[in-house]
């Protein structure tokens, strides 16, 4: 019998549209969102998955199913069954971090298959950045039919960026926003990566500045309301109702809420006018990679990381 591709998706509801539209080959579902908490650089590993489990469990209480985690990662113990692997991701960054990491873990496991990209962003039909799941069937086909082959060159780009991303000199990352690839999204998804961190004059970073700005500029009637407006207005990022419904969470001190709505409190406008750094009032816990978000502040006038007085590098 011929061999046949291998499919990774970035989520069980893309992986059931290929398997709707009966796509040839197998599909490993990646079901990590690696843009947030610790990670180390060896992928497949206990202390990787030890790591991971503690972070859902810690900011999300969600427990990890690693009998379900393990059972997608043995599809690639057999890699002569396959003809090629083929990487369905999309145009944020919430995607391009699994991407980088995923590029990595193949490269750890030395399988030596053609690697080809599927990823959503512009289409022709629309102006906008639309995900793969987002993608009528004809689209999605359309996508398909014309997936991006990685170049020996590209493949080492990504795994160096996942090593960079597992480290905590996240400056390392900058050439790369210069440099050609296959990768279209890439250097806008290290741009945002980088003003995730709190700005250096007002604490704040751009997702947690634009829920502040939306409160600011739109009649917003509850915190649900909010999470519709910051999931539908967040640019490069591509968080989740999770990860955002937290950052609302944290920003409370922010705003007001009663029976009118939500209002920017004091504090909030002070922060939007750059009268006072909050970074140390807002999140001390997470963790981007291998780096405390607290440990760095961005510095748009010099267009780069510096330390933070928490930093005890």
């Amino acid at each position: 019998m011929d061999n046949k591709p291998l499919h990774i998706t970035n989520g069980s509801v893309l992986t059931d549209v290929l398997k709707e539209l009966k796509v040839e080959g197998d599909v490993l579902t990646w079901q990590e969102m690696l843009c947030e908490g610790p990670t180390i650089e060896h992928i497949d590993t206990a202390d990787f998955l030890k790591i991971r489990k503690k972070f859902f469990n810690d900011f999300y209480d969600i427990e990890v199913d690693t009998k379900a985690v393990n059972k997608e990662l043995k599809k690639l113990n057999k890699p002569e069954e396959y003809s090629e692997i083929v990487l369905w991701f999309e145009y944020d960054l919430f995607c391009h971090i699994n991407m980088v990491a995923v590029i990595s873990l193949i490269q750890q496991k030395k399988i030596d298959l053609p690697l080809y990209l599927v990823c959503s962003g512009r289409t022709d039909e629309n102006k906008g950045l639309k995900g793969l799941s987002e993608l009528s069937h004809h689209q999605l086909l359309k996508h398909y039919n014309s997936k991006v082959f990685l170049k020996k060159e590209d493949i080492e780009m990504a795994t160096t960026i996942w090593g960079i991303y597992c480290g905590i000199d996240h400056n390392l990352l900058k050439p790369f926003i210069v440099k050609p690839s296959s990768f279209d999204y890439l250097s806008s998804c290290l741009k945002a990566h980088l003003k995730r961190f709190p700005d250096s004059v007002d604490g704040l970073n751009t997702l947690e500045r634009n829920i502040l700005e939306i409160i600011d500029k739109y009649n917003i009637t509850s915190k649900h309301h909010l999470l519709g407006y910051a999931l539908n207005y967040q640019g490069f990022y591509g968080y989740g109702d999770l990860q955002l419904k937290r950052i609302i969470d944290e920003l409370e001190m922010f705003y007001n809420i009663d029976d009118e709505g939500i209002e920017l409190s004091r504090k909030g406008f002070e922060a939007l006018m750059g009268h006072h750094n909050f970074s140390a009032e807002i999140d001390h816990q997470m963790v981007f990679g291998g780096v405390r978000k607290i440990d760095f502040l961005f510095s748009k006038k010099r267009n780069k990381l510096i330390k933070s007085v928490f930093n005890a590098h």
